[in-house]
């Protein structure tokens, strides 16, 4: 029974995938990983004795412990490819800031320059 549910959520997690990436609300880089998520699960599914063997050649004592610790695995991957996209939004916004900045101030400059030479250009048409 629990092979038929590890079945159907791989098969889930390949339809939400896919309709995700075709109405775009995924992007490529993100939808490889959980692709590669629901292929496994959909393999070990279908193959539950390739699950046993490749725990007694890694020599762990139970296939469950073998599940966590790639789960674990897999989840440390995510979190640090996640912080490193942070920061790299954290660094473009601080860099965007800065541009706006400037250019916020060189706009306040040649309004300022602007007014001023207006002022100039037409001191007797003030009634």
């Amino acid at each position: 029974m629990i092979v038929l549910v590890g079945i159907a959520l791989a098969i889930l997690i390949l339809v939400i995938v896919l309709w995700m990436l075709l109405t775009r609300r995924l992007r490529e880089k993100y939808a490889v990983l959980w692709l590669i998520i629901a292929v496994s699960v959909l393999i070990v599914g279908l193959f539950p004795g390739l699950l046993a063997g490749l725990t007694a050649f890694l020599g762990v004592q139970v296939p469950s412990n073998l599940l966590f610790a790639t789960a674990i695995l897999l989840l440390l991957g995510v979190a640090l490819h996640l912080s490193w996209e942070l920061s790299q939004v954290e660094e473009e916004t601080r860099r965007l800031a800065e541009e706006s900045a400037i250019l916020r101030t060189q706009l306040e400059r040649l309004e300022q320059r602007t007014a001023g030479l207006e002022e100039r250009s037409a001191p007797g048409e003030r009634d």
